[in-house]
């Protein structure tokens, strides 16, 4: 299904995204179009080099776009100075990264109040509580990142994307540095935040158990979206993504001239 400008929560139309020139030009987005429904949990897919990051860093307004459109809501964010940028990201957009980025001199509970602080807003005292208890911190609140596992902080992160009620929740390998365990109980609260709280969540990840939490999988492959599923399970996923490294070991053998 495709989101319309009603009900898709970001959308890029004909993006493209060039580094370099000339001779040392490189395409890692190549016309793409897509929307991303609300209440809908998405995986964007693909092998190494496939233009997966870029995009997400493009939709969320982390990154400038060569050419083409990029809505958040109804939005547009292209061509958006850095005030309009910085109001965007503060109030409609949540972000969860890898390396969890928290700040090692505050405790959870400021860690996760701080974009409401930076804002000057204060947290609906409901909401919070609602999501302290969705990912299980109400004990770990009084801890720096140093006392917390690598999972306790991924849940911090998770909390602190979430309590401003954003838009979307862009998900950048959230699972990437979390044991198996730690990992699972990552991925079962963000499709919990979908399911129960209709929240938007999209993730970039190369785990196809990760992306079987999804709605929906995204695949991307030099540049372009080149296919996508449903309701993934983990084998699908994996076989999805087979296919498309078979195809881009093809394509790189006739570029050098292998084949």
């Amino acid at each position: 299904m495709t989101a319309t400008l009603a009900t898709a929560a970001a959308r890029a139309v004909d993006v493209w995204k060039v580094y370099g020139s000339g001779e040392a030009e490189v395409a890692a987005l190549r016309g793409v179009s897509v929307g991303l429904e609300r209440g809908r949990y998405t995986a964007i897919m693909g092998p190494s080099g496939s233009g997966k990051s870029t995009l997400m860093h493009c939709l969320a307004g982390l990154d400038s776009v060569t050419r083409g459109e990029v809505y958040v809501g109804d939005t547009l964010i292209t061509g958006l100075g850095d005030r309009g940028l910085t109001d965007l990201r503060r109030d409609k957009v949540g972000f969860i990264f890898q390396q969890f980025n928290l700040l090692p001199t505050l405790t959870a509970e400021e860690n996760i109040l701080l974009p409401l602080s930076i804002a000057g807003r204060k947290p609906d005292r409901q909401w919070y509580d609602t999501v302290i208890d969705t990912v299980g911190l109400r004990d770990r609140l009084r801890h720096r990142p140093t006392q917390l596992s690598g999972g306790q902080q991924q849940r911090v992160a998770c909390a602190r994307a979430l309590v401003s009620r954003p838009d979307v929740v862009f998900a950048d390998e959230p699972t990437g540095n979390l044991d198996s365990r730690s990992g699972a109980e990552v991925l079962g609260f963000l499709r919990n935040s979908v399911r129960q709280f209709g929240q938007t969540i999209v993730m970039v990840t190369h785990d196809a158990n990760a992306a079987s939490y999804a709605d929906r999988v995204i695949f991307l492959a030099d540049g372009q979206i080149v296919d996508e599923l449903h309701e993934p399970t983990a084998e699908a996923v994996l076989d999805r993504l087979k296919r498309l490294d078979v195809t881009a070991a093809a394509v790189a053998d006739r570029a050098t001239g292998v084949l």
